[in-house]
C-alpha cells in the first residue's frame, strides 16, 4: 500500500531528502513523503484508486511532476525519478569529498621570453570539497605544499623558493578557499574564492568542468574536475625580473594554473 519511488541524479547518484506530494484532481494534498538516505521513498498509506499528480522537489533542483494511478491495492510505483539540477547541469552528490593527491595535478604555466612556456607543479597538496544540496553554497579548501614546487630544473626550483617568488621559509603553504559556486555555461561552473600566496590574500576564480563520477574496486565513489585560473604575479608581490631586451621580459607576468582533480566521497572512502 502507499506510494514508492526511487529518486536519482541524471547519472544515476541518490537525491536524499527528496520530497514527493501527491494531489488529487482537485488539486488537494493527500500525501507527503520524504526520500531516506538512499533517495528511496516508502509510505504504508493506502489511497483510494484513481488518478493523482506526483510532484517530487529538492533542494538545488528542479520540480519533477508526473501522473501516479493509484491501483486497487491502494498502491502507486512511481518507479525510478530522475532530478536534474537548475540550470540543467549536473554535480556529483552532495557531501564531502577528499582530494586524492595520487591520481591529481596542480600544475602551473609561465611565458620565458614571450616565446615558450614553462611548465611545473606542485607535488604536495591535498584538500576538500563540501557538495551542498544547494549547489551555490558548495565550498573548498585546498592547501598546497610551497617547496613542493617541481619544474624539472633544480636551480630555477631553488630560486622559486626564494623570496623572489614562493619565498617558502616564511611561508610554507598556498591556500585556497572557494566560498560559492556559480554555473556560468551549460557544464561550466565558477568557484569564486581567495588564493593565499606569500601571505596575501587575493580573490582568485575558478572556471570549473565536472567530468563525471564513477565507483572504484574499493567501493570508493569518485568525481573528476578540471579547473583552470589565472594569476597576476604583481598580486602576490612577486616582482622578480629580467628584461634581456627591450620590451622583452624574461619571465611573463602572468602565470596558468591548471588543475586535473580526482575526489573520493569522504563516506565511501571511509568503508573501504
Amino acid at each position: 500500500m502507499g506510494v514508492t519511488a526511487r529518486i536519482r541524479t541524471g547519472d544515476g547518484w541518490a537525491v536524499e531528502h527528496a520530497v514527493v506530494t501527491l494531489t488529487d484532481m482537485r488539486g488537494e494534498q493527500v500525501l507527503r513523503a520524504e526520500a531516506d538516505t538512499d533517495g528511496a521513498v516508502r509510505t504504508g498509506q493506502a489511497l483510494p484508486p484513481g488518478p493523482y499528480t506526483a510532484i517530487v522537489t529538492a533542494v538545488g533542483y528542479a520540480p519533477h511532476a508526473a501522473t501516479a494511478l493509484v491501483t486497487a491495492s491502494g498502491r502507486a510505483e512511481l518507479g525510478t525519478v530522475t532530478l536534474t539540477r537548475q540550470g540543467g547541469s549536473e554535480l556529483p552528490p552532495p557531501g564531502r569529498w577528499v582530494i586524492d593527491p595520487a591520481h591529481s595535478t596542480v600544475a602551473a604555466v609561465a611565458q620565458h621570453l614571450g616565446i615558450s612556456s614553462v611548465h611545473g607543479r606542485f607535488t604536495e597538496f591535498g584538500g576538500s570539497v563540501e557538495i551542498a544540496s544547494d549547489v551555490r553554497s558548495s565550498t573548498v579548501e585546498a592547501t598546497l605544499a610551497a617547496d613542493s614546487i617541481d619544474t624539472g630544473n633544480a636551480l630555477r626550483d631553488k630560486h622559486l623558493r626564494s623570496p623572489d617568488f614562493l619565498d617558502v621559509e616564511q611561508h610554507p603553504s598556498l591556500v585556497y578557499r572557494g566560498t560559492s559556486v556559480r554555473e556560468s555555461a551549460p557544464g561550466t561552473w565558477m568557484v569564486d574564492g581567495t588564493l593565499e600566496l606569500r601571505g596575501i590574500v587575493r580573490e582568485v576564480p575558478l572556471e570549473l568542468t565536472y567530468s563525471g563520477t564513477s565507483t572504484d574496486p574499493w567501493g570508493g565513489l569518485r568525481a573528476a574536475f578540471r579547473a583552470s585560473a589565472t594569476l597576476h604575479r604583481e598580486d602576490f608581490a612577486m616582482h622578480y625580473n629580467q628584461i634581456v631586451q627591450a620590451g622583452v621580459a624574461a619571465i611573463g607576468a602572468t602565470l596558468r594554473v591548471e588543475l586535473d582533480i580526482q575526489l573520493v566521497r569522504e563516506d565511501a572512502a571511509d568503508a573501504s
